[in-house]
């Protein structure tokens, strides 16, 4: 996600939650009602992957209002659903292999990573190895292109399960109450690349790194390796994809075939090295590039990694 300049502020106190006019009344999503079938979902969800999806829940922090979620519309409820369905995913359909995950720390923290795989199960899969491999859990809060907040559904399903519109603001905020923010700075251009492009990384935004330097915030880089092969791309018809204002019109195969499901590819997700940026956020664009480009080749050599640890696609 590439941010806009950020405007310096002058207070560095966490911004308070209770009391936030973001409330039903004032158009955020209601909060989701308990379900007799999500509970069933969850018991048995625990039970086929052995993780305690409820207990993990209730490990992260919250800053839930009295309607139930927080200002950015966040809902326990919603989101522990979500875990029990992503923790499928993840433990036995794409059957992740998750690396030194304990890399990242408490507070606050950017979460960088690579973007491929058309669709963005790759901040699904991250999200469930910060929930279900860490411990304590982190419940990372993703930064979403600002065009998800127009689509049906979409714009009451995201923020519910905690994604927050790419916003400086929105960002500083999450960051200044200690949240994980993940980032993927190269945005739509890096989820949709083609397949003969696969893991090799598009230009980074400059955004995120001016967040780090103004609000002091650590940034954890992280390599996905597997995202790439779940929907191949042979092609993008841009044409296609401007008439229908969307990023872009990949064409895939397996969904040509009748195939919707994303191949079971094994991902493998490795979390580097916490790094700390010293700087003005306000530095000329050739500075704040020096240091996304750290951020970058660090991300590239997990990648390479990733790469050559790998058996196969699908192990």
């Amino acid at each position: 996600m590439v941010y806009d300049r950020p405007v310096t502020h002058d207070s560095e106190r966490p911004i308070p939650i209770s009391g936030a006019p973001f409330d039903t009344a004032a158009g955020r999503p209601a909060p989701a009602e308990r379900s007799p079938f999500g509970d069933r979902l969850v018991r048995f969800v625990e039970e086929v992957v052995g993780d305690d999806i409820s207990g993990r829940i209730q490990k992260i922090q919250t800053h839930t209002n009295e309607v139930g979620h927080d200002p950015f519309g966040f809902d326990p409820v919603a989101g522990r659903y979500a875990l029990a369905a992503t923790a499928l995913l993840h433990r036995r359909y794409f059957r992740t292999k998750v690396f030194d995950v304990d890399q990242v720390p408490d507070g606050r923290v950017l979460v960088v990573a690579n973007h491929s795989g058309q669709v963005p199960i790759d901040g699904a899969m991250i999200g469930a190895s910060l929930m279900l491999d860490r411990d304590p859990p982190r419940f990372p809060r993703s930064m979403v292109e600002k065009w998800t907040a127009e689509l049906p559904f979409v714009s009451t399903l995201f923020p519910r399960l905690g994604q927050v519109v790419g916003t400086p603001d929105n960002a500083r905020r999450l960051l200044r109450n200690d949240e994980a923010l993940l980032v993927f700075p190269e945005g739509s251009r890096g989820i949709s690349k083609p397949f003969d492009q696969r893991y090799r990384l598009v230009e980074f935004g400059l955004g995120f790194m001016r967040l780090a330097l103004e609000t002091g915030t650590p940034i954890v880089p992280v390599a996905v390796v597997g995202a790439e092969e779940q929907y191949p791309s042979i092609a993008d018809i841009q044409p296609l994809a401007k008439a229908l204002k969307i990023p872009s019109f990949p064409i895939i195969p397996q969904l040509l075939l009748g195939v919707v499901a994303p191949l079971p590819t094994r991902y493998h997700i490795y979390f580097g090295e916490a790094l700390r940026f010293d700087g003005d956020a306000d530095d000329d664009d050739s500075v704040i590039q020096h240091k996304v480009s750290v951020v970058k080749s660090s991300i590239e050599s997990l990648v390479a990694r990733g790469l050559s640890e790998r058996r196969s696609i699908f192990g």
